[in-house]
Protein backbone atom coordinates (compact mmCIF):
# COMPACT_ATOMS: atom_id res chain seq x y z
CA UNK A 1 0.00 0.00 0.00
CA UNK A 2 1.75 2.81 -1.22
CA UNK A 3 -0.73 5.73 -0.92
CA UNK A 4 -2.11 7.34 1.92
CA UNK A 5 -5.22 6.41 3.71
CA UNK A 6 -7.41 9.38 3.54
CA UNK A 7 -6.65 9.57 -0.67
CA UNK A 8 -7.77 5.96 -1.08
CA UNK A 9 -10.87 6.57 1.14
CA UNK A 10 -11.43 9.72 -0.49
CA UNK A 11 -10.94 8.40 -3.99
CA UNK A 12 -12.95 5.00 -3.94
CA UNK A 13 -16.39 7.99 -2.59
CA UNK A 14 -15.68 9.66 -5.03
CA UNK A 15 -15.30 7.36 -8.22
CA UNK A 16 -18.42 5.85 -6.90
CA UNK A 17 -20.43 8.77 -7.03
CA UNK A 18 -19.26 9.16 -10.28
CA UNK A 19 -20.57 5.76 -11.16
CA UNK A 20 -24.32 6.79 -10.12
CA UNK A 21 -23.88 9.96 -11.89
CA UNK A 22 -22.58 7.62 -15.17
CA UNK A 23 -25.63 4.94 -14.84
CA UNK A 24 -28.13 7.44 -14.55
CA UNK A 25 -27.24 8.65 -18.17
CA UNK A 26 -27.74 5.59 -19.51
CA UNK A 27 -30.20 3.89 -22.08
CA UNK A 28 -32.25 0.58 -21.58
CA UNK A 29 -30.53 0.15 -25.64
CA UNK A 30 -27.07 0.98 -23.94
CA UNK A 31 -27.73 -1.20 -21.26
CA UNK A 32 -27.56 -4.76 -23.67
CA UNK A 33 -24.69 -2.87 -25.47
CA UNK A 34 -21.68 -5.77 -25.08
CA UNK A 35 -18.32 -4.76 -22.75
CA UNK A 36 -14.27 -5.10 -23.27
CA UNK A 37 -15.26 -7.32 -20.24
CA UNK A 38 -15.85 -10.99 -22.02
CA UNK A 39 -18.89 -12.12 -21.69
CA UNK A 40 -20.49 -9.01 -20.30
CA UNK A 41 -23.06 -6.23 -21.81
CA UNK A 42 -22.75 -2.73 -20.10
CA UNK A 43 -24.93 -3.85 -17.76
CA UNK A 44 -23.28 -6.85 -15.93
CA UNK A 45 -20.33 -4.39 -15.89
CA UNK A 46 -22.64 -2.52 -13.75
CA UNK A 47 -24.21 -5.15 -11.56
CA UNK A 48 -20.73 -6.52 -10.88
CA UNK A 49 -19.41 -2.91 -9.36
CA UNK A 50 -22.30 -2.28 -7.74
CA UNK A 51 -22.82 -5.93 -6.43
CA UNK A 52 -19.09 -5.65 -4.91
CA UNK A 53 -19.20 -3.02 -2.87
CA UNK A 54 -22.73 -4.26 -1.97
CA UNK A 55 -21.19 -7.61 -0.50
CA UNK A 56 -18.26 -5.58 0.91
CA UNK A 57 -20.72 -3.58 2.85
CA UNK A 58 -22.80 -6.42 4.09
CA UNK A 59 -19.48 -8.18 5.18
CA UNK A 60 -19.64 -11.06 2.35
CA UNK A 61 -16.43 -10.98 1.94
CA UNK A 62 -15.08 -14.73 1.07
CA UNK A 63 -14.59 -15.29 -2.39
CA UNK A 64 -14.99 -11.71 -3.18
CA UNK A 65 -13.54 -11.24 -6.87
CA UNK A 66 -13.76 -14.52 -8.32
CA UNK A 67 -15.35 -15.68 -11.10
CA UNK A 68 -18.05 -17.35 -8.87
CA UNK A 69 -18.91 -14.50 -6.63
CA UNK A 70 -18.43 -11.71 -9.66
CA UNK A 71 -21.11 -14.00 -11.45
CA UNK A 72 -23.45 -13.97 -8.72
CA UNK A 73 -23.61 -10.61 -7.88
CA UNK A 74 -24.83 -9.95 -11.60
CA UNK A 75 -27.19 -12.65 -11.42
CA UNK A 76 -28.79 -10.91 -8.45
CA UNK A 77 -29.38 -7.83 -10.24
CA UNK A 78 -30.52 -9.41 -13.23
CA UNK A 79 -33.82 -7.73 -13.19
CA UNK A 80 -33.06 -4.35 -11.61
CA UNK A 81 -33.50 -1.49 -13.79
CA UNK A 82 -30.75 1.18 -14.35
CA UNK A 83 -32.71 3.41 -11.73
CA UNK A 84 -32.87 0.62 -9.17
CA UNK A 85 -29.01 0.03 -9.77
CA UNK A 86 -27.98 3.60 -9.62
CA UNK A 87 -30.31 3.69 -6.45
CA UNK A 88 -28.44 0.94 -5.26
CA UNK A 89 -25.13 2.22 -5.85
CA UNK A 90 -25.96 5.60 -3.92
CA UNK A 91 -27.09 3.38 -1.07
CA UNK A 92 -23.82 1.24 -0.71
CA UNK A 93 -21.22 4.15 -1.40
CA UNK A 94 -23.05 5.59 2.20
CA UNK A 95 -22.69 2.36 3.49
CA UNK A 96 -19.34 2.24 2.68
CA UNK A 97 -18.16 5.85 3.62
CA UNK A 98 -19.69 4.67 7.07
CA UNK A 99 -17.73 1.56 7.28
CA UNK A 100 -14.61 2.95 6.08
CA UNK A 101 -14.92 5.47 8.96
CA UNK A 102 -15.23 2.96 12.10
CA UNK A 103 -11.50 1.06 11.66
CA UNK A 104 -8.67 2.73 12.86
CA UNK A 105 -4.91 2.57 11.60
CA UNK A 106 -3.97 -0.90 13.40
CA UNK A 107 -7.32 -2.01 11.02
CA UNK A 108 -6.29 -0.67 7.76
CA UNK A 109 -2.67 -2.38 8.07
CA UNK A 110 -4.04 -5.22 8.99
CA UNK A 111 -5.10 -8.49 6.53
CA UNK A 112 -7.92 -7.60 5.25
CA UNK A 113 -9.94 -11.08 5.37
CA UNK A 114 -12.19 -13.27 3.26
CA UNK A 115 -9.16 -14.90 1.72
CA UNK A 116 -7.81 -11.82 0.09
CA UNK A 117 -4.05 -11.31 0.09
CA UNK A 118 -3.63 -7.99 1.32
CA UNK A 119 -4.16 -5.45 3.82
CA UNK A 120 -7.72 -4.10 4.48
CA UNK A 121 -5.88 -0.78 2.87
CA UNK A 122 -5.08 -3.12 -0.49
CA UNK A 123 -8.37 -4.06 -0.41
CA UNK A 124 -9.91 -0.78 -0.50
CA UNK A 125 -7.41 0.45 -3.08
CA UNK A 126 -8.49 -2.28 -5.32
CA UNK A 127 -12.60 -1.52 -5.06
CA UNK A 128 -11.05 2.44 -5.41
CA UNK A 129 -9.59 0.53 -9.09
CA UNK A 130 -12.46 -1.36 -9.58
CA UNK A 131 -15.00 1.50 -9.70
CA UNK A 132 -12.95 3.96 -11.42
CA UNK A 133 -11.62 0.81 -14.74
CA UNK A 134 -15.29 -0.64 -14.99
CA UNK A 135 -16.66 2.82 -15.22
CA UNK A 136 -14.28 3.41 -18.44
CA UNK A 137 -15.22 -0.12 -19.70
CA UNK A 138 -18.91 0.98 -19.65
CA UNK A 139 -17.64 4.34 -21.58
CA UNK A 140 -15.66 2.12 -23.77
CA UNK A 141 -18.43 0.24 -25.00
CA UNK A 142 -20.35 3.02 -25.55
CA UNK A 143 -17.86 4.92 -27.59
CA UNK A 144 -17.66 7.89 -25.26
CA UNK A 145 -14.75 9.80 -23.81
CA UNK A 146 -12.14 8.38 -20.75
CA UNK A 147 -12.85 10.43 -18.03
CA UNK A 148 -9.25 10.10 -15.93
CA UNK A 149 -9.78 11.67 -13.01
CA UNK A 150 -8.24 11.27 -9.68
CA UNK A 151 -8.55 7.49 -10.00
CA UNK A 152 -6.24 7.22 -12.68
CA UNK A 153 -3.39 7.39 -9.32
CA UNK A 154 -5.06 5.00 -7.73
CA UNK A 155 -5.09 2.46 -10.49
CA UNK A 156 -1.61 2.59 -10.98
CA UNK A 157 -0.61 2.23 -7.21
CA UNK A 158 -2.93 -1.24 -7.57
CA UNK A 159 -1.31 -2.68 -10.45
CA UNK A 160 2.12 -1.76 -9.51
CA UNK A 161 2.73 -4.81 -7.06
CA UNK A 162 1.18 -7.34 -9.27
CA UNK A 163 3.62 -6.45 -12.07
CA UNK A 164 6.26 -6.61 -9.55
CA UNK A 165 4.87 -10.20 -8.81
CA UNK A 166 5.54 -10.86 -12.27
CA UNK A 167 9.27 -10.22 -12.18
CA UNK A 168 8.15 -6.77 -14.14
CA UNK A 169 11.25 -4.64 -13.36
CA UNK A 170 10.60 -1.67 -16.24
CA UNK A 171 9.33 1.93 -14.43
CA UNK A 172 5.74 2.91 -13.29
CA UNK A 173 4.38 6.12 -14.14
CA UNK A 174 3.19 9.11 -12.84
CA UNK A 175 -0.46 9.53 -13.28
CA UNK A 176 0.75 12.93 -14.54
CA UNK A 177 2.53 11.25 -17.65
CA UNK A 178 1.83 10.91 -21.45
CA UNK A 179 0.92 7.40 -20.93
CA UNK A 180 0.19 6.81 -18.02
CA UNK A 181 -3.48 5.63 -18.89
CA UNK A 182 -2.41 3.48 -21.65
CA UNK A 183 -0.14 2.05 -19.77
CA UNK A 184 -2.80 0.93 -17.34
CA UNK A 185 -5.13 -0.44 -20.47
CA UNK A 186 -2.57 -2.12 -21.22
CA UNK A 187 -1.00 -3.36 -17.57
CA UNK A 188 -4.85 -4.70 -17.53
CA UNK A 189 -5.21 -6.27 -20.75
CA UNK A 190 -7.72 -3.56 -22.38
CA UNK A 191 -5.07 -2.42 -24.84
CA UNK A 192 -2.31 -3.33 -27.47
CA UNK A 193 0.97 -2.54 -25.81
CA UNK A 194 2.71 0.36 -27.95
CA UNK A 195 6.43 0.04 -27.20
CA UNK A 196 7.07 3.37 -26.44
CA UNK A 197 4.72 3.11 -23.38
CA UNK A 198 5.63 -0.17 -21.99
CA UNK A 199 7.96 -2.69 -23.11
CA UNK A 200 7.79 -5.38 -22.78
CA UNK A 201 3.48 -5.93 -22.41
CA UNK A 202 2.29 -7.72 -19.37
CA UNK A 203 -1.10 -8.16 -18.54
CA UNK A 204 -1.68 -8.70 -14.61
CA UNK A 205 -4.76 -11.30 -15.39
CA UNK A 206 -3.04 -13.06 -18.05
Amino acid sequence: MTLPREDVETGLIYELGQFEILLRTLTPQQWEMPSRCEGWTVGDVARHNVGSIADVAAGRLDGLGTPEVTAREVAERSGHTIEQLADECAEVTKAAAGLLGMFDDAAWDAPAGGGYEGSLGNGVEALWFDAWMHADDIRSALGMTSVVGPGLRGALSHVEPFLRGLDWNGPIPNEADAGAFEFVMVATGRAHANPDVVNPPVNIYA
